[in-house]
């Protein structure tokens, strides 16, 4: 994983780009993975850890009426989410994560979804998953997502 975010940074420092994160069912795990590269504070700006989703709404502006509608395990919060990271970090990059990492169910879906956004000048990407396994092997491989899902994005931006 960490030649996966080296190669992240390293495409972000060529562009002259900042990248955040927003993270709710990660907890901090992306945040944590991107600065455990070395260098990585040439491009890694902060994090928004917003695990309640007053926290979504009041940090990262979700729209609270979307939230009382859908919940927060939904790709139109995990892209607000990202969006609103980009804009209260001031980053060109903003990485977001949502989902139920278990061990059961939550807002009826089942433990092990999980959805994705990355948010750059170019526009956005979302990506939903069905992961299994227990709550640590969820939360790892939607870190893992998370980091491949802004590489993708990062390397096709123009």
């Amino acid at each position: 994983m960490a030649a996966d975010v080296a190669d992240l940074l390293a495409v972000l420092a060529e562009r002259g780009w900042t990248l955040g994160t927003a993270e709710s069912l990660t907890g901090g795990l992306v945040a944590a993975t991107v600065v455990e590269v070395p260098g990585a504070s040439r491009v890694f700006v902060g994090s928004v850890v917003a695990y309640d989703p007053a926290v979504k709404i009041s940090l990262l502006e979700v729209d609270p009426d979307l939230v009382a509608r859908v919940g927060t395990v939904d790709e139109q919060v995990v892209t607000q989410m990202a969006q609103g990271a980009r804009r209260r970090l001031g980053v060109d990059v903003a990485i977001a994560t949502t989902g139920v990492a278990g061990p059961g169910p939550s807002e009826g879906h089942p433990a092990g979804t999980v959805w994705l956004a990355c948010s750059t000048p170019s526009g956005l990407s979302t990506r939903c998953l069905a992961l299994t396994g227990e709550r640590a092997a969820v939360r790892a491989g939607a870190v893992a997502a998370a980091i491949d899902l802004g590489h993708e994005v990062v390397r096709d931006s123009s």
